[in-house]
């Protein structure tokens, strides 16, 4: 594939991302506010900044007044992040969609900009599918106000494939294996720990990594909100360099809103020790969870 193939491949996928990520987040705030879905609403200026923010205000109309507060401030440090992201910081928008098909099956289409393991820039679009088992009474309590139905299961297994462009470079067909657990622990805490395999083929190389992320949560009562922050770590090894290359620190809050729609903003700090000298990169991104289900919804209402 030629350069200006590539290139033109790259804007593609990133139009897309940014139209989905646009569309959604413009969706959302409509709902947010009751107004009805017509052109005018939909056609919103495609800057992640004013978007997020309009979201902000229409998410606050739907919560309790002392709660505008927190939203606000939250708000307000992921923008002035994003406002450096030509220094030092970078943004990272997403957008997952999840279908529950049966009791015990889920699918899920994941759109991200994103630089796991210390990947260059870079637009992942594809779906997985997830396999649950039986549900524990003490995950349910634990996660009573997430809108994620896997955190009450004990284990869950999860296959997908990725489409994956970077500027200058060939496309990354990756396929992608994980096995999560979810323990519940005293005083509300929930511990995740998700082993993933990505297998990776750009254009005539294969390489593998494995990557074990470890998230601790406790969702608090904010009046009659409940968000929950988290923590999480995860290190890389990565087949090309022989070594766990790279390791990331997550910082981070969920954010449901009805039962159908959570936030996820967070902050990311990326150590990428692959080349010398290492090399330290900071991240603000926000996550869009969209949770459907063919089934009857039963989750509690925020």
């Amino acid at each position: 594939m030629g350069i200006d193939t590539r290139m033109t491949v790259i804007k593609a996928m990133k139009e897309h991302l940014r139209s989905v990520f646009s569309f959604a987040t413009a969706t959302l705030s409509a709902a947010c506010r009751g107004l009805p879905q017509n052109r005018r609403v939909l056609r919103q200026p495609r800057s992640p900044q004013l978007a997020l923010s309009r979201i902000g205000y229409g998410t606050a109309g739907v919560m309790s007044r002392p709660w505008k507060q927190w939203l606000t401030i939250a708000l307000s440090l992921l923008f002035a992040c994003v406002s450096m992201s030509g220094q030092t910081v970078q943004f990272l928008p997403e957008v997952d969609t999840y279908l529950k098909l049966k009791p015990m099956l889920r699918v899920y289409v994941e759109n991200k900009d994103d630089r796991d393991g210390g990947d260059s820039t870079q637009a992942t679009s594809g779906p997985s599918i997830q396999l649950y088992f039986k549900p524990l009474l003490k995950l349910k309590n634990v996660t009573a106000f997430d809108l994620d139905d896997a955190k009450q299961r004990p284990l869950v297994l999860e296959a997908g494939y990725r489409y994956i462009t970077a500027p200058n470079e060939p496309s990354d067909n990756r396929f992608l294996t994980a096995v999560t657990f979810n323990f519940p622990m005293k005083a509300g805490f929930l511990i995740t720990d998700r082993n993933r395999a990505d297998l990776d083929w750009k254009g005539d190389q294969f390489n593998w990594r494995y990557r074990n992320k470890f998230t601790l949560e406790r969702t608090v009562a904010i009046h009659s909100y409940h968000p929950t922050p988290y923590v999480a770590f995860e290190p890389y090894y990565q087949s090309q360099h022989n070594k766990w290359s790279t390791t990331t620190e997550f910082a981070g809050c969920l954010f449901p809103v009805g039962k159908h729609v959570q936030f996820n903003p967070y902050y990311e700090h990326e150590n990428d020790t692959s080349k010398h000298p290492n090399r330290q990169t900071n991240f603000i991104g926000l996550a869009v969870h969209l949770y459907f289900s063919v089934e009857k919804d039963t989750t509690p209402k925020q």
